[in-house]
């Protein structure tokens, strides 16, 4: 047996997008920039997707959507691309403390070219802090960014209040929703969004394709350069099969995002309040705020990387401890020590993120063999 229990880190790709997008690999092969009929009917594909995508986020219109390689690469083109274009109207530059680092490094290096950067805390459950937003924000801030929904803690934040703090007094509001965008639902004109990131794998789209949302008036710099493919914005030639897959993905997603979500909560639910009942247990994140495929925890006296490799190893159930973007590195997270957990509590984290292959089925297995593991470990821990 085998249960897979890392959906934020990768997806299956949906085998109706495969279906829908396979014929691009290999039969309808043209390039969208070309003008005989092949391209002109690879272009149409292409828009086809922007359309898709738009909807799913209620965008005033498909010109507004700019696809990319990657949600990283969205990030990188929001941040430095509204940043530079911006300049001269302020440079600073605000993050919520618990951002991905596809957010943060960007910002980072931003720092080193002459912009300022502070990052507005959040409080126990991962919530942005408003009122220190609010204190924060100034004429001088071009951008803020803030996560939709975290994919370590699951906490989804207010972002229509955070949006009316932002406008009141700076620029451009960006929002990664990489690990909200299919699970909730997005709306970037009622929540007075300026720029948003979405991942195709994260919503069982093919890995290699991403989008940024652009609200019309907002003036973007490219970061990158060569032909005019996506408005001059992401030059090179499209990636024809990941943008008609996730183009479709996103079509579906939309189609059945209140039903997943509904029957992905009850899974989640059931597995908080079984595992919580284990000793020093903890939830990370809001216990009502949070995505509905997301439960995450720590446990005392243990580390997360064991849990992870017991589960696996012992009885092939496959976990994260945290982003697998920053997994490899031994230091705590950033996002547990940001909501106030101290380095040995933040180093026995473990996050479950549930998807289309899991049932309800599943749920006694996990939670039996959670438990097994934590007594395992904390038997042989020195702590």
């Amino acid at each position: 047996m085998s249960i897979y229990l890392d959906y934020q880190s990768a997806c299956p790709v949906d085998p109706r997008a495969v279906e829908f997008a396979g014929r691009y690999l290999a039969e309808d092969f043209g390039n969208p920039s070309a003008l005989h009929a092949t391209g002109l009917a690879a272009k149409a594909v292409v828009e086809e997707a922007r359309e898709k995508v738009a909807r799913l986020i209620n965008a005033e219109g498909p010109s507004t959507i700019i696809f990319t390689g990657s949600a990283t690469e969205a990030n990188n083109l929001a941040i430095h691309g509204t940043a530079a274009r911006n300049a001269g109207a302020g440079k600073q530059l605000l993050a919520s403390a618990i951002e991905h680092i596809s957010v943060l490094n960007p910002l980072k290096y931003l720092q080193k070219t002459g912009f300022s950067l502070s990052l507005v805390p959040v409080d126990a459950s991962g919530l942005l802090d408003l009122e220190a937003l609010k204190g924060q924000v100034s004429p001088e801030t071009v951008l803020t960014s803030v996560q939709y929904g975290s994919s370590e803690i699951g906490t989804v934040q207010p972002i229509k209040e955070i949006a009316e703090i932002v406008h009141s007094g700076a620029r451009y509001l960006h929002v990664d929703a990489t690990a909200a965008a299919g699970k909730i639902p997005i709306d970037v004109q009622r929540d007075s969004i300026d720029l948003l990131t979405i991942s195709s794998n994260d919503l069982y789209g093919p890995q290699g394709a991403g989008a940024l949302y652009v609200r019309p008036g907002v003036r973007l710099q490219p970061v990158s350069f060569g032909g005019g493919q996506e408005r001059g914005l992401r030059p090179g030639t499209e990636n024809l099969f990941a943008i008609a897959g996730l183009g479709e993905a996103a079509r579906l997603a939309g189609q059945e995002l209140e039903a997943e979500g509904s029957r992905l909560k009850g899974m989640r639910d059931r597995l908080i309040g079984e595992i919580l009942k284990i000793e020093q247990s903890h939830l990370t994140g809001h216990p009502q705020r949070r995505l509905p495929h997301h439960a995450s925890f720590r446990f005392s006296r243990i580390e997360g990387e064991s849990i992870l490799l017991t589960l696996d190893a012992m009885f092939g159930i496959q976990v994260s401890t945290g982003s697998a973007c920053s997994s490899r590195t031994l230091e705590p997270s950033h996002v547990l020590l940001a909501i106030g957990l101290k380095h040995e509590e933040a180093h026995g984290s473990m996050v479950m993120t549930l998807g289309k292959r899991n049932s309800q089925d599943e749920v006694p297995a996990i939670v039996e063999a959670v438990e097994k593991t934590v007594q395992r470990l904390r038997a042989m821990s020195p702590l």
